[in-house]
């Protein structure tokens, strides 16, 4: 048996560290299935190289991760427009293994790629003989304005959360773990903060997601991914729903 994480983006897997962490401790086995790929290709090269060099001084072996989605042409910031092309290369690799769990990115309104992984997992599901679902909140952006986010804050709306204890040393291994993606470092330099600021209040933990959730806006008001990247929700909800009813 295995956990199946499905994620967007090389890098998305550092958000979910703890629950790798305990994986590897317990001694179980672990896939990492990449959706996007990247207009720059020497980037997304770069990435794919960042996510293998970090995984493995967690314990992971890199033929573990697998960029199922580079070469494909279904961009970062696009995933939700091809699901359906992405998704029988999904359930192939999926079926190769028993899956124990599938890990996902949740359904949180902070980018429509997560969003769109959390979707599909919904539906992978059932045709793998419908393994649970845990979702990890990456960020995301509920009464905050332009740029400003809340990060590895789970939505009340996504239930209750399954909180993974970390010790101090972990805290600050996690913490430091970050200069592992370079490469990112713009993107990180918004997020790290915000997301060590959430969890030294709250902790870390996951949720479970069903395939109902999935069919209900995030969370009320204007998502972040709206607010930043002009997508609207109807958008990636009418694109997600006809790709994969």
């Amino acid at each position: 048996m295995t956990l199946l994480y499905i994620l967007a983006h090389f890098d998305d897997e550092y958000c979910a560290l703890p629950m790798i962490w305990r994986a590897v401790q317990d001694g179980r086995a672990q896939r990492f299935l990449y959706l996007a790929d990247y207009r720059d290709r020497a980037l997304g090269e770069r990435r794919l190289a960042e996510t293998r060099a970090f995984l493995a001084t967690q314990g992971v072996a890199p033929a573990a991760v697998e960029p199922i989605g580079l070469g494909t042409g279904v961009f970062d910031g696009e995933v939700h427009r091809s699901v359906a092309a992405l998704f029988e290369t999904v359930a192939a690799a999926a079926r190769r293994e028993p899956v124990e769990a599938i890990v996902t990115p949740g359904w949180e309104g902070g980018h429509m790629d997560h969003d769109a992984c959390a979707y599909l997992a919904t539906r992978l599901a059932p045709r793998i003989g419908d393994p649970p679902i845990r979702q990890f909140s990456l960020y995301n952006g509920p009464g905050l304005p332009g740029p400003l986010l809340h990060g590895s804050a789970p939505l009340p709306q996504n239930g209750p959360v399954e909180p993974v204890r970390l010790s101090a040393a972990e805290w600050l291994r996690w913490m430091a773990a970050v200069r592992h993606f370079p490469s990112q470092l713009y993107a990180w330099s918004g997020i790290w903060p915000a997301m060590f600021w959430t969890m030294a209040r709250r902790g870390f933990g996951w949720q479970r997601l069903d395939a109902a959730r999935v069919g209900e806006r995030p969370h009320p008001g204007p998502l972040f991914y709206e607010r930043m990247f002009g997508v609207a929700y109807e958008e990636v909800a009418a694109a997600l729903a006809a790709a994969l009813p």
